[in-house]
């Protein structure tokens, strides 16, 4: 979660940059120096000079047009809501680098970070779905598939420098997968994407593969996160693992993987069979969305009843997804937020220690 200060020094970032840095910097240093006391064995920047979990990539890349977006139905509890704050861009021109994905980001992370660095990355999968726009965006490439290759080559080069500068925890945020999960999603890919979703998932493991085997190097950690929606308490996508399992499991080439189950939209752990022995799965059963707080004993129980389908060695805990996968976060306090954390760790020190 970003404090007041450094949203509103966001907001007038063009009038006073050196104002932005430095309560990025400091605040930055807060929440490095938190989840050390908290007792994480690894820490984040918090994504905190992000504007969304993606904005490292549309700030580092021209060929977005930012005021343009295309429409989602993101729900909240029974209600459905149009649209939700979020500047995502249409690719309007070919795309090309112009900084570092994370250039600004990493420096700082490795010269302050006394446990291990965690970087995270939108995948490249992210981006055809939300900005490839039919009569404009395939001026300039073909199809979607032409636009997730196209990206794949930008993200595969910043993923080798990252695991090559010293990040030792790289991790990958696919909120797409969902939608080969939930049939009225698989509808939108036949209709607006005009392909087939078992096509269409085949390529996204494939690219999220060519960039995944770029950053692979000894002592560096690969995950990837898998989201069903996660702007202000929202969510757009519903449904188990089952339709993908076998698939997603067994062929993606990461080390861990962070799946959502903070709600009966997951689906049960029966899924989990199919992930190859020794990989690790991070049972995401703390919300990020709503303040109340889960009971360790109910915790213990899921992660008792997880451990039917993978060994309890290679689980883990954590919350389901971020607290601020866009910079206005989600309707909770921050309070709330690190004594979520803190469950977390004391949770495992009961279960697994």
């Amino acid at each position: 979660m970003r404090p007041p200060e450094l949203l509103e020094a966001r907001k007038n970032a063009s009038s006073d940059p050196a104002r932005l840095r430095s309560l990025e910097d400091l605040h930055i240093q807060r929440v490095i120096d938190k989840q050390k006391e908290l007792g994480f064995e690894l820490a984040t920047d918090g994504e905190l000079r992000r504007r969304n979990f993606m904005s490292d990539f549309t700030d580092a890349v021209d060929g977005f047009d930012l005021g343009d977006s295309t429409a989602r139905t993101w729900i909240a509890g029974d209600t459905k809501v149009a649209q939700v704050s979020s500047v995502t861009g249409i690719v309007v021109k070919e795309l090309r680098q112009v900084r570092p994905l994370t250039g600004h980001e990493v420096p700082f992370l490795l010269s302050h970070c006394t446990v291990a660095p965690k970087i995270t990355l939108p995948s490249a999968t992210q981006f055809p779905a939300i900005s490839f726009k039919h009569g404009l965006t395939g001026k300039i490439y073909k199809d979607h598939s032409a636009l997730l290759w196209a990206i794949v080559d930008i993200m595969k080069k910043d993923l080798a420098e990252l695991s090559s500068r010293g990040v030792q925890y790289i991790q990958i945020d696919a909120p797409r997968y969902s939608y080969y999960m939930d049939p009225k999603w698989r509808d939108w890919i036949k209709a607006e994407m005009k392909v087939d979703p078992d096509a269409a998932l085949d390529e996204a493991v494939r690219a999220d593969n060519a960039c995944f085997n770029s950053a692979r190097k000894p002592g560096v950690t690969l995950a990837i996160h898998l989201c069903r929606g996660n702007n202000r308490s929202h969510w757009y996508a519903e449904g188990g693992y089952d339709a993908i399992a076998e698939k997603l499991f067994g062929t993606l080439d990461v080390d861990r993987f962070l799946l959502e189950y903070d709600d009966e939209r997951s689906g049960t752990f029966a899924p989990l069979r199919l992930v190859p022995k020794g990989k690790t799965v991070v049972l995401g059963l703390i919300s990020s969305k709503v303040p109340q707080m889960e009971g360790p004993d109910d915790l213990a129980k899921r992660v008792d009843e997880a451990s039917r389908f993978v060994p309890l060695e290679n689980l883990a805990l954590s919350p389901q997804c971020g607290f601020a996968s866009t910079a206005e976060g989600n309707l909770i306090t921050e309070e709330s937020q690190w004594a979520k954390l803190q469950l977390v760790v004391e949770t495992t020190r009961r279960i697994w220690n």
